[in-house]
């Protein structure tokens, strides 16, 4: 399994975090929530994209879901 690409939020594109995932890459994110910092791990098994946080695991269906969901949660930036 390749090294997973670790960035603070915001600190790539989401074009660049979907490059990593498509890549096979896992990207984890370093993000403030609540007051505390954590770590989320994105990752994409060939078919379905998911967003492993500390309380929940979203799973998104197209990459444009996934990307609208980089976006507005602040784990990549848009172009």
């Amino acid at each position: 399994m390749a090294e997973p690409l670790r960035a603070k939020s915001g600190e790539l594109t989401a074009e660049e975090i979907l490059d990593a995932l498509r890549e096979g890459r896992r990207v984890v994110v370093q993000t403030e929530m609540l007051g505390s910092v954590h770590e989320i791990t994105l990752r994409h098994d060939g078919t379905t994209f998911y967003c492993d946080t500390p309380t929940t695991l979203h799973k998104h269906t197209t990459e444009d879901e996934m990307r609208t969901c980089i976006v507005n949660m602040g784990y990549g930036r848009e172009e």
